[in-house]
């Protein structure tokens, strides 16, 4: 026999490769499975069986070329390529078994066969490429052996690449350990064939001179086939890292879809449903009830004196408000009730309960809750709601409908004086529709430049000589002509308007009273009133300094007066704001003085200039002793602590006389004067009585 002996490094070269060549084939398994599409499935299928097929055989066909004879070697270039497509279509097999779904003892068995036995052919196919004459002989026990072993290690290859398939964060440190295992295995098959090859004395390689030479091919098969192997598994790991990019960019987009989808469905503020998936809800409402003869109702929530919490706190205390609100009502209601945000401080509940009795204990319910003092970043609140309800009676009814009846009925009880419910009558809707469209055209007046100020003067008590005007706002309709203050003021604050309306008052009485000065060096003052939203809000003071300086007008001939109710509301707040504005050189005056629960402690902090008598006290001063004895107490507090008394609405002689006697500093009235254009204000003209003495003016004269 000849004896044979291997070159070491060349073993080595062969097991590495053995070893590459596993993990490679471990690495395809998981692509194959990871593709989304059935063409990239095949794709990895193609080409990782040529990939591994080219590896084991490689293995093989080095370590062949490893094992050299006493005499020259070839192969037949034919037969060795025949071994390789063998290799090729077993490594096809065996990674489409394993890319399957399952894979049962039963599959993995037969499949085990099959590969053991195409890594078997390939490898004594290979060997038959030398055409060694006399004929290689095998001892059969070894030859058994071997087969076995390409069986046994192709089923473990297949268990293995089975289950590290899938991809996770340990999986190249397990397929690197399994390779490891693989690449013995495959080459234990390798040299148990090899061991079990015997070539007798004499022997001669039929290939030597016709087929590839042995010194040169070791050294090509290696290069070509580890380039082979690393071009495969670096873009393997390329196309990974793109899939998993895609992956997160994927991942992101859906999320970032269902968020936009969730903020186009919802309020921001409160979470709750906005208007556009109110409007859906309610149409499956609408077409549920009309299929099921059923019935529901729909309540329509409007906060009220939300705007004065967010004006005189912040917009993040009223945010904050708003959405302590929307808790306690989802709190009172059913899971399979819809209560949605409108928009602003609206809320619209939508229930299945439609019995009068029990849609009323709703609102009821609702009522009570919101009702109830907020602690808001330590500021107390209050509000409460008015709340219309319609009811699906099952005719023809749109959803839209639905909606205005119960705005309407809303609107009703907010007329009322809100903090109640109110069940939609047909009636509601025409006012309901005059609301609308005064509002409509109340954001459109100053645009329009439709308000003016008229100017209503004030007398001394005891010189009648004029000591200034009150600038008083209204409203020329173009088709309503002139609306009273007490139709839209109202309606201004609850629309957010009252805010730059004011200015508009503020800044047009400014300008005429700094044309007053310059045209006739009026020594008289203006006043402006505040609203209870105006003054609250954040930047009065320097709207005051900004509007006075854009007119040059001094602050002395400003007076802005401030109700009573309205400086005790937020007594520390009221005490910053006006002595600010009376270091600023602003008078202050407290409107309708005695109507309202002021402190006496606290009203001599005030930094105020003026009191005005309310015209309720003025009224009825003949014959009700107690209006007198009120408005005494007044004057006496006034001079005590040395503040101007101001009274309003004289409108008789006797009012005259007895508030003169009193003590009143400046008198208001339409006695003396009636609210008229800024061309119509001067002098006072005195009358003569019959007697040639000169008496009261009865009015100011008219300059034409």
């Amino acid at each position: 026999m000849l004896i044979g002996i291997y070159s070491s490094w060349l073993v080595l070269v062969s097991l590495f490769v053995a070893m590459f060549a596993s993990y490679t084939a471990l690495d395809m398994a998981g692509r194959i499975t990871a593709s989304q599409t059935r063409f990239a499935a095949c794709s990895w299928l193609g080409g990782g069986s040529f990939a591994m097929g080219l590896g084991i055989w490689s293995m093989h066909f080095i370590g062949m070329l490893a094992y050299k004879l006493p005499v020259p070697m070839g192969y037949d270039v034919r037969i060795t390529s025949l071994s390789l497509l063998i290799a090729i279509a077993s490594s096809g097999f065996a990674l489409w078994l394993v890319s399957q779904n399952e894979l049962s003892w039963r599959r993995l068995g037969a499949g085990a066969v099959l590969m053991g036995s195409g890594v078997a052919a390939m490898h004594y196919t290979g060997m038959a490429a030398m055409r060694m004459s006399p004929g290689i002989q095998y001892t059969p026990w070894l030859f058994a052996l071997s087969i076995f072993i390409a069986i046994g290690a192709s089923g473990a290859a297949l268990w293995i690449a089975f289950h590290l398939r899938r991809h996770s964060s340990r999986v190249r440190l397990l397929r690197a350990g399994a390779a490891i295992v693989m690449g013995i295995a495959i080459a234990g098959m390798h040299y148990t064939g090899m061991a079990a090859a015997h070539f007798p004395t004499g022997s001669a390689c039929g290939a030597a001179h016709a087929g590839a030479d042995h010194g040169w091919l070791a050294i090509l098969v290696t290069i070509s086939t580890l380039g082979c192997l690393s071009v495969t598994l670096m873009i393997s790991v390329l196309d990974l890292r793109l899939e998993s990019r895609t992956a997160v960019l994927s991942t992101s987009l859906a999320s970032a879809n269902e968020e936009l989808t969730y903020l186009a469905l919802h309020d921001n503020l409160t979470k709750l449903p906005n208007r556009l998936l109110l409007e859906d809800r309610l149409n499956q409402a609408v077409q549920t009830a009309k299929r099921k003869n059923t019935r529901f109702s729909l309540m329509f929530v409007d906060l009220d004196g939300f705007k004065c919490v967010n004006d005189a706190y912040g917009h993040h205390i009223g945010d904050a408000l708003l959405a302590e609100v929307a808790l306690r009502i989802l709190t009172n209601i059913r899971s399979s009730d819809t209560l949605a945000r409108m928009g602003g401080d609206e809320f619209v509940l939508l229930t299945q309960a439609h019995d009068p009795a029990d849609v009323a204990g709703i609102g009821e319910k609702l009522l009570t809750v919101i009702r109830r003092p907020y602690e808001i970043d330590g500021h107390d609140c209050m509000v409460s709601a008015s709340i219309g309800i319609s009811i699906f009676d099952g005719d023809d009814q749109h959803q839209n409908e639905l909606l205005m009846n119960a705005d309407a009925a809303m609107y009703h009880a907010k007329s009322l004086g809100g903090d109640r419910y109110c069940f939609f009558e047909p009636s509601m809707n025409a006012n309901a529709q005059q609301q609308m469209q005064l509002l409509r055209d109340l954001r459109l007046a100053l645009e329009r430049r439709e308000f003016l100020l008229l100017y209503q003067p004030k007398f001394d008590a005891l010189t009648m000589a004029l000591t200034g005007v009150e600038a008083l706002l209204r409203w020329q309709h173009p088709e309503r002509g002139m609306v009273p203050p007490d139709q839209f003021i109202p309606a201004a604050e609850k629309a957010g308007l009252i805010v730059p309306i004011g200015e508009w008052v503020l800044d047009e009485a400014c300008r005429q009273m700094a044309l007053w000065r310059n045209a006739v060096e009026a020594d008289w003052t203006v006043a402006v009133n505040l609203s209870a939203v105006q003054f609250a809000h954040s930047g009065l003071t320097q709207l005051v300094a900004a509007t006075l300086a854009r007119h040059a007008l001094e602050p002395r001939y400003l007076v802005l007066e401030v109700t009573e109710s309205t400086a005790m509301r937020d007594v520390d707040s009221s005490m910053t704001i006006l002595r600010q504005l009376t270091e600023m050189g602003v008078h202050i005056s407290i409107d309708d003085f005695g109507t309202g629960y002021s402190s006496l402690l606290y009203l001599k902090r005030f930094p105020a200039s003026e009191l005005k008598i309310d015209r309720g006290f003025v009224r009825d001063l003949a014959r009700d002793t107690e209006d007198a004895a009120i408005i005494s107490a007044i004057v006496a507090l006034g001079r005590t602590l040395n503040l101007n008394i101001v009274a309003e609405g004289v409108e008789t002689s006797v009012q005259q006389e007895f508030l003169t006697r009193l003590g009143c500093t400046s008198l208001q009235g339409y006695l003396l004067g009636r609210p008229v254009g800024p061309d119509l204000i001067t002098e006072p003209v005195p009358q003569l009585t019959s007697t040639g003495e000169e008496s009261s003016p009865r009015g100011l004269s008219l300059c034409r």
